[in-house]
């Protein structure tokens, strides 16, 4: 026997005995099942639809829903939903929203909405008939998954392209039907993976029924949409007079400039910078992704695919100044949707959809770029100004009067203390030792 328990049919039990399952090891079980209970939504019929998103469901995890006002987006100001537990985030990026909008906000466009799905399949027959079978196959296919296709194409979507991709010189006798898809304002998973897979299940079927093959030359091996979407593109900018930026932390506009820019080639050229400058646009762009109920992985996964097209991971933002202007820019492949899914399931993301107009899916991806582009703008401004510590530590010091269970007294002291003055973790802490110190004496 091996020396461990496996739980055979966990996932038929009640949540109360999942629960107690669970926590049946720990020192405190109550306590740790109140913690969860706590977490629960009252509303029993709320928390049934919470519960079903995903498999084995304890009790909810709760992050902050905030809101970034002062958007100018193509002449349109909007309030931005956001959901981050990183300090600063929120801030950060209305912070950035404000100071654009006194110079003309953010100019966004979106290139085409094409995605990906690909059928992977094994062949052994003959290459040249199976390219020549292209035009044939194609609309064979397309024929086929009518049924499935018909309610998108009515919303404008729909299969766009079908291509066989060679790739047995890599792999011996792989092969890939190349399927780009439009899916309107859905992110389209669902229906991108139903379309692959009853194009699996008719290759054979063509095969065997078109004169020149035998019908036993293709295996299917996989249908899946890719989360790469290279041409699924937002593209963001703010543009304005070297001499209308002011004097950013404290700094001549020029001096300003010159640093910025320097910085952002910098995660141009260096893996290890373009890394962290990608990862501060993503806190902008994810918090939008989670508060309206779009998949942030798929995103993360196929943005960080196309910072490494060239070969190398760089910067997805560009900077540059010249004739006295200074301009900002990003361009990153964004695959989102406004319609199915959990944008019309869970309450606030749908709420989050009402907030920001009822956008369709290129508005969203334009808004969540510029949510994107702005945190991007405060970190590197912060950078080459102040320090990003500053305004960082500032915005997590509520955190740390918390780690340190500080009563409500010992809060507005630490905060009249440290008015002015650089904080750190341990300063706080050796404050509050001190102040907790003299109390004793």
């Amino acid at each position: 026997m091996p020396p461990y328990n496996l739980y055979k049919g966990f996932s038929k039990l009640s949540p109360q005995e999942k629960r107690r399952l669970v926590l049946s090891g720990l020192e405190d079980v109550s306590v740790a099942e109140e913690t969860l209970l706590s977490f629960q939504h009252p509303d029993g019929q709320t928390q049934k639809v919470l519960s079903e998103f995903s498999e084995n469901t304890l009790s909810n995890y709760v992050l902050p829903y905030g809101v970034a006002p002062n958007f100018l987006i193509n002449g349109k100001v909007t309030m931005v939903p956001m959901v981050t537990e990183e300090s600063s985030v929120v801030a950060a990026a209305s912070s950035a929203a404000a100071f654009w909008a006194g110079r003309g906000g953010f100019a966004a466009t979106v290139d085409n909405m094409e995605k990906v799905g690909q059928l992977h399949f094994i062949y052994s027959g003959d290459v040249s008939a199976l390219m020549l079978a292209e035009g044939g196959l194609s609309a064979y296919l397309r024929q086929r998954a009518k049924p499935l296709t018909a309610n998108m194409e009515k919303r404008g979507g729909g299969i766009v392209d079908i291509r066989i991709k060679d790739f047995s010189a890599q792999l011996a006798n792989y092969f890939q039907l190349h399927v780009t898809f439009n899916t309107a304002d859905a992110m389209g998973a669902n229906f991108i993976n139903t379309v692959l897979e009853e194009f699996a299940a008719g290759l054979s079927d063509y095969f065997s029924e078109t004169p020149g093959f035998s019908g036993d030359e293709a295996e299917p091996l996989m249908a899946i949409l890719s989360n790469y979407t290279p041409n699924c593109l937002a593209k963001v900018s703010v543009c304005c007079d070297i001499a209308a930026l002011g004097n950013p932390g404290g700094m001549e506009a020029g001096e300003f400039v010159r640093r910025f820019v320097q910085a952002v080639r910098i995660a141009e050229v260096d893996v290890y910078r373009a890394t962290t400058h990608n990862k501060g646009i993503m806190n902008g762009v994810d918090a939008v992704i989670l508060a309206t109920g779009n998949d942030f992985r798929a995103v993360e996964a196929g943005v960080h695919a196309y910072a490494s097209r060239s070969g190398q991971y760089r910067s997805l933002s560009r900077a540059d100044a010249s004739e006295g202007q200074f301009r900002f820019t990003l361009e990153i492949p964004l695959a989102l949707g406004t319609l199915g899914g959990l944008t019309s399931l869970h309450p606030l993301a749908s709420l989050s959809l009402k907030i920001l107009g009822r956008p369709s899916a290129k508005e969203l991806m334009m808004i969540a770029a510029s949510a994107g582009l702005a945190n991007n703008f405060a970190a590197v401004r912060s950078l080459v100004t102040t320090g990003i510590q500053a305004g960082h530590m500032r915005m997590h010091l509520p955190n740390l009067l918390k780690l340190h269970h500080a009563s409500p007294e010992e809060a507005q002291r630490v905060e009249d203390h440290f008015a002015g003055k650089k904080i750190s973790s341990r300063a706080v802490e050796d404050f509050l030792q001190n102040l907790r110190k003299k109390q004793t004496q």
